[in-house]
This record gives structure tokens, C-alpha cells and sequence, in this order.
């Protein structure tokens, strides 16, 4: 097998039916649904817009969803692809992605640096013919939004991409949660032990690790508005950590949630919404991201990045049409739910 389909740290994503059970659109209950787009893993708001963007793993592509029609629009790959290189900000980057990719092209971790006057940068974790930061300029200003290609950054050599959250100054950041150095590295993270880091990078400047972010399986991150703070999920280890950055001695605090957290993301109100696997253990939870279990569900917390209060406000029985949530945003009085497989984003109703 090889080794860019241990992504998440969860599952073998080639084992996995990308449709499963070909269902039809219809809410289950309260809970309606995006359909249209493949393997959903992240879903991020655009800020001061009426969109949100999706990415999709193994073959998926980068989709903007409409709140109001709820349609999903492709924006990437396209046959012919916006493009216009930025060399001085991203000199490294030997240039446009492959077009040749097609199935092997998979969008992970996907996020938004705000702009001006509707148009922001986003950051895309690509697995493909190179293992890659993608960088794109987003207009949400016409009725359709459009995604044009402005640069990359590579991966270095022991480094699997997971996520990645804007940085002051036109850097980022990004979780490498199993580290190809190190032996055993996604079972070390099942006990808890150092298995992978956070890697920085800045232009002019390159990649660096973040000191005091060796943990067991770094997955999902955001940082604060000035840089000076990462949130970051510990999927293996169900915990979540918020880490001091840039300053002497490292800060960093450690909270147990009760589930396996996969992506982070910022909301409106200043809180963080951590999503992923609700099961007995970190084998079930991999097994359950495979197929319906009746122990098993998509949960999402609401994390104060104040008080580290977490409070669980999803939880949703795995069935036969959605299981396995990834990532979460608020959308007005829904919370949309991403899942690594499938053709679905989930709208739950805020209670």
C-alpha cells in the first residue's frame, strides 16, 4: 500500500467505496443534506460570503457550496484551469499541478486566509503526484465563484500532510501527524506517544518544525488571528492542545475529549469546532469509518480557546448514509459535517 493513502491516520482510503449505497438525497430526520460532491473530508465557510468550500479526498475535487441552493459547484481541477504563478512568494514550487493527477489528485485539508473586496487565498493539502501545499486565489465577488492557481509549497521527504491554517505575514501552518522518520509511527500515536509535529512555513524562509508540537498524531489546526496560538486535534489520542508559538519557554495545554477529533475550525463566534469519530477505541473508529456500526457516530464539540471548556453539541448514529465526520462548520442555525467518504455533507440543526 502505499504511503499517501495513511492520510489521516485512519484508514487505507483505496479500500473505501467512494458512493456508498448510492442513495438518494433525502433528510433522515432533522438532518438534511449536500450531495454532489466526493469523499467531503474538509468543509470550510468563506468569510463574508454566501459560500462554503468543500474538499475531496482520493479523486474528489475543491467545490463551492451555495447556503442558500445548496448546490455544489466545482471550481478544481477543471479541464482548463485558472492559473497565474506567483515565482517570488513561492519560488520553490516547480509549477501547476499535473493535470495528468485526474483519480490520483485528492484535496484534504483545505483553508481561508481573509481578503479584500471578496477575494481571500486558500490553502489546499494535496496528495498526488507530489505531496503539497496548494495555493489559490478565491473570488467570491460574481454569482459564480472562481478558483485560479497561484503556487505551491512541497512537503519535505518524511512529512504526510494533514492540515494547514494561515499564518500572519502570508505563511502557514500544517500537521504531519505520522512522521516517515520515525518507526511505527501510527501505532506509537495509539499509545499516546510522540508520533508526528507541526511544521511551519514562510516565505523566503521554508519549512521548520514548530518547537513544543511533537505529540501523538497532530491533525486538525487553526491559529489565532496574531500567530501566537495553535489548536490542535490529537486524533489517536482524543485529545485536543492549544501551543504556544514564538515564545520562550513553550506553552501547552492539553484537554481530553470524548471522541477522536479530526478537524479544527474557527466560527463566527470566536469558537472553535472540532469534528470526528465517536467509537469504543481507535480500532473500532477505523473500522467504523469503513461501514455502518451501531456503536459508532459523528460527534462535533464546541471548544472555548479561552477557557479550553469543551462541549459536545453534534452527535449523530452512524447509518447507512453518512458516518465518519472529518470536519464541521456553523452555517446560520445548521452545522455542516464533512465526512471522509461518500457523496455527502451533512446539515445538522442547531439545538
Amino acid at each position: 500500500m502505499q504511503w499517501r493513502f495513511w492520510l489521516v491516520g485512519l484508514i487505507a482510503l483505496g479500500a473505501l467505496d467512494a458512493n456508498p449505497g448510492a442513495q438518494g438525497c433525502d433528510s433522515r430526520g432533522a438532518v438534511k443534506f449536500v450531495c454532489g460532491t466526493l469523499n467531503p473530508e474538509d468543509v470550510v465557510s468563506v468569510p463574508g460570503s454566501r459560500w462554503v468550500l468543500v474538499s475531496g479526498m482520493n479523486g474528489g475535487a475543491i467545490h463551492a457550496v451555495s447556503v442558500e441552493t445548496f448546490t455544489p459547484t466545482r471550481l478544481f481541477p477543471l479541464p482548463s484551469p485558472r492559473e497565474r504563478f506567483d515565482r517570488k512568494t513561492y519560488a520553490t514550487c516547480p509549477g501547476p499541478l499535473d493535470p495528468g493527477e485526474k483519480e490520483k489528485f485528492s484535496a484534504h485539508g483545505l483553508n481561508v486566509r481573509a481578503g479584500r473586496n471578496g477575494v481571500h487565498t486558500v490553502y489546499l493539502v494535496h496528495h498526488g503526484f507530489r505531496e503539497s501545499i496548494e495555493v489559490f486565489e478565491l473570488d467570491v465577488k460574481a454569482s459564480t465563484p472562481t478558483l485560479t492557481w497561484i503556487g505551491c509549497v512541497v512537503a519535505p521527504e518524511e512529512v504526510t500532510l494533514n492540515s494547514v491554517a494561515p499564518l500572519p505575514h502570508g505563511g502557514f501552518v500544517a500537521t504531519n501527524p505520522y512522521n516517515r522518520k520515525i518507526a511505527d509511527a501510527r501505532n506509537r500515536a495509539g499509545r499516546g506517544e510522540i508520533a508526528g509535529e507541526v511544521r511551519e512555513w514562510e516565505p523566503g524562509k521554508g519549512w521548520s518544525v514548530v518547537p513544543g508540537s511533537e505529540s501523538a498524531g497532530p491533525n486538525g489546526i487553526e491559529a489565532s488571528p496574531d500567530g501566537q496560538w495553535l489548536y490542535i486535534n490529537l486524533w489517536p489520542a482524543r485529545k485536543m492542545m492549544r501551543l504556544s508559538r514564538g515564545r520562550a519557554p513553550v506553552q501547552k495545554d492539553v484537554v481530553d475529549v470524548s471522541f477522536h477529533p479530526d478537524n479544527i475550525r474557527w466560527q463566527e463566534d470566536g469558537t472553535l469546532l472540532s469534528a470526528g469519530h465517536d467509537a469504543p477505541t481507535m480500532a473500532r473508529a477505523t473500522e467504523c469509518l469503513r461501514t455502518t456500526c451501531s456503536d459508532a457516530a459523528a460527534k462535533v464539540a464546541r471548544w472555548d480557546p479561552k477557557t479550553l471548556k469543551v462541549q459536545d453539541v453534534v452527535r449523530y448514529p452512524s447509518d447507512d448514509v453518512f458516518f465518519g465526520a472529518t470536519a464541521a462548520t456553523q452555517v446560520g442555525r445548521e452545522i455542516w459535517i464533512g465526512s471522509v467518504r461518500g457523496d455527502r455533507v451533512a446539515r445538522y440543526p442547531v439545538r
